[in-house]
């Protein structure tokens, strides 16, 4: 059978039994410890503790600079004046800009995973899938000129221009509506 003083499961026996532990300790110290090694004691940790205030103080700045950077990013991203998109190998959308779905005629959200090549209209269709494939073929930047839009009636006419990430498996498109500049 188990003894009671030895079942350490029992919390406020557990307990009891770290705070006489810590008493012994806390005497041991107090014997051989000196008023000038508590001093160094209490110094070290008040370094420490100003070490820890720096160190909060620049996460903190830190943080706040990122958040402008993100802002910074929101904006010229999401809100420029023309589409931005991510395209794959294939044509399907990964991301895009706000833009960019009004040039679509869509929400952004419900375009994401769709394919890029569905809002290309037919006669200008063999165009864009040249201008992706010579995108994904070379280093350079590409561009090209194709009518997009939702359906055939609000079509168009759009200045295309890509280069392939770092990652080699998705390229950055911008796309701007020239139909006015054509009239």
């Amino acid at each position: 059978m188990i003894n009671e003083e030895d079942d350490l499961t029992d919390a406020r026996l557990l307990r009891k039994k770290a705070e006489e532990k810590l008493k012994e300790n806390q005497k041991k110290i107090t014997s051989t410890a000196t008023k000038s090694d508590v001093e160094r004691l209490v110094h070290e940790l008040q370094v420490h503790q100003i070490e820890l205030e720096m160190q909060n103080e620049e996460l903190r700045q830190a943080n706040e600079r990122a958040e402008a950077a993100l802002k910074k990013y929101t904006m010229m991203y999401d809100l420029a004046p023309m589409g931005y998109f991510t395209l794959d190998i294939n044509g399907r959308i990964c991301e895009l800009n706000f833009t960019g779905a009004e040039i679509l005629g869509d929400r952004r959200f419900s375009l994401i995973g769709s394919n890029f090549k569905l809002f290309v209209s037919e006669e200008t269709l063999p165009t864009f899938n040249h201008f992706l494939s010579a995108v994904y073929m070379g280093t350079s930047k590409e561009s090209c000129e194709v009518m997009i839009g939702s359906d055939d009636k609000h079509l168009c006419r759009a200045y295309m221009e890509a280069i392939v990430t770092g990652e080699k498996s998705k390229c950055l498109v911008s796309v701007v509506d020239i139909t006015a500049f054509k009239k």
